[in-house]
């Protein structure tokens, strides 16, 4: 069986690039975060839940690993604490009769197993890419946003300007202090791009990753069985 180990590893050492290069810039970072706090700060929230959603993906693998493990030693009495969570099509198949790395299974039953196994692991990976996409959505929903208010503010300070035999220093600084509610929107909206873009492809690197872990388990399951199950007809009984 793969080590989730593994890949939990590497996704902790992308984070941690990740980390110095958010530190190496954080000034810009920090000017842009503050320009919409609460909007960034959802993101920034819902990045969080999808980084620990992506954890949570590997590290489910590593307790399947161990009962597979403890089930090829020839353990029979395994506990219910120690049953699988992923890999229950399995042991409802295999039932209580447990011998070590030889048991009798039909094609069909095989192929129920392994297809109920893999719709499971893809179910978990549902929610990773919905977080995905969350991230995208909100990150045009900031932009779209602060280009509206852009919009708006524009409109006001156009509508606001009158120099019918007015001071031109005066109308001039009006023109500045008017100005300051569009610029406020166009960093809402950058703002809000670049921390969503951003933290979507940070959670497509851990899903890419969670996924591999997941398929390689799946792989080194289905070879396991393979070749460790004796073949029966439809109609014979299961053990």
């Amino acid at each position: 069986m793969s080590n989730p180990k593994h890949t939990l590893f590497w996704m902790t050492i992308y984070l941690l690039i990740v980390g110095v290069v958010c530190a190496l810039i954080y000034i810009p970072l920090q000017t842009a975060f503050h320009a919409n706090w609460v909007f960034n700060s959802l993101i920034f929230s819902v990045l969080l839940i999808g980084i620990i959603i992506s954890y949570r993906q590997v590290i489910t693998l590593i307790p399947e690993g161990q009962w597979i493990a403890s089930f090829r030693t020839g353990d029979a009495n395994l506990s219910i604490k120690q049953e699988p969570r992923l890999l229950k099509p399995l042991t409802r198949q295999l039932g209580v009769d447990l011998k070590k790395d030889r048991f009798r299974m039909s094609a069909m039953s095989l192929r129920t197993v392994l297809d109920g196994i893999r719709g499971r692991l893809d179910e978990a990976r549902e929610i990773s890419r919905y977080m995905i996409s969350l991230l995208i959505f909100l990150g045009l929903l900031g932009t779209f946003w602060g280009l509206l208010s852009t919009i708006s503010s524009v409109g006001n300070v156009i509508i606001g300007l009158s120099v019918d035999g007015g001071d031109f220093n005066k109308i001039f600084g009006e023109l500045q202090a008017g100005l300051l509610e569009p610029l406020k929107g166009m960093g809402t909206a950058f703002s809000s791009s670049l921390f969503g873009l951003g933290g979507s492809l940070v959670l497509g690197f851990l899903d890419i990753q969670a996924g591999h872990a997941q398929n390689r388990f799946y792989d080194s399951l289905e070879e396991w069985l393979a070749g460790v199950t004796n073949l029966v007809d439809s109609d014979s009984q299961d053990v």
